[in-house]
C-alpha cells in the first residue's frame, strides 16, 4: 500500500449536484429551489423553530416546571462504598479530596454520606453533609463523622 493509492471506500463519496448551470443540465432556471418566496432567494435563513407561519411547537406546548435557584446538590456516597474503599486502600480517614482521588466525586462537588449498606471499619469521615443513618452506622462501628463547610 502506498499513499498515492489511498482512496475512499466505494460508495463513500458522491459528486455534488451542479445546479443553475443552464437549461441543458436539467437543473437550470430555478436551480431546484422552486418558484418564488424567501427560500428561492439568495441569503435566506429561517429563524430557529420557524415552521412556515404555523404556530411553532415551543409556543403550542404549555410552560411547566420549576428550577429552584437556591437548590444545593450533593454527590451521594454510601457507607458501603466507604467500607469497600477502606478494605481496598487501607484508609482510616476520608475527606472530600479522598473521594475525588478515588473517582467517586468530581472537583467542586459537595459530598453527602448516606447510610446505605453496612460498615465495620473504624473510620473518620469528613464530608459536607451526613444522613442520620450514616452517622449512626459510622459511630456504631467506632468511627467519627465530621461535617465540614
Amino acid at each position: 500500500m502506498k499513499l498515492e493509492n489511498l482512496k475512499p471506500a466505494k460508495g463513500a463519496t458522491h459528486n455534488s449536484k451542479r445546479v443553475g448551470r443552464g437549461q441543458g443540465s436539467g437543473k437550470g432556471g430555478t436551480a431546484t429551489r422552486g418558484t418564488k418566496g424567501a427560500q428561492a432567494r439568495a441569503g435566506y435563513e429561517h429563524k430557529v423553530g420557524f415552521e412556515g407561519g404555523q404556530m411553532p411547537i415551543q409556543r403550542r406546548l404549555p410552560k411547566f416546571g420549576f428550577k429552584n435557584p437556591t437548590r444545593v446538590a450533593f454527590k451521594g456516597v454510601n457507607v458501603a462504598t466507604i467500607q469497600a474503599l477502606s478494605e481496598k486502600l487501607g484508609l482510616k480517614e476520608f475527606d472530600v479530596e479522598t473521594f475525588i482521588a478515588a473517582g467517586i466525586a468530581s472537583k467542586g462537588e459537595l459530598v453527602k454520606v448516606l447510610g446505605n449498606g453496612e460498615i465495620t471499619a473504624k473510620v473518620e469521615v469528613k464530608a459536607n453533609a451526613f444522613s442520620k443513618s450514616a452517622i449512626a452506622k459510622i459511630e456504631a462501628a467506632g468511627g467519627k463523622a465530621t461535617v465540614i463547610e
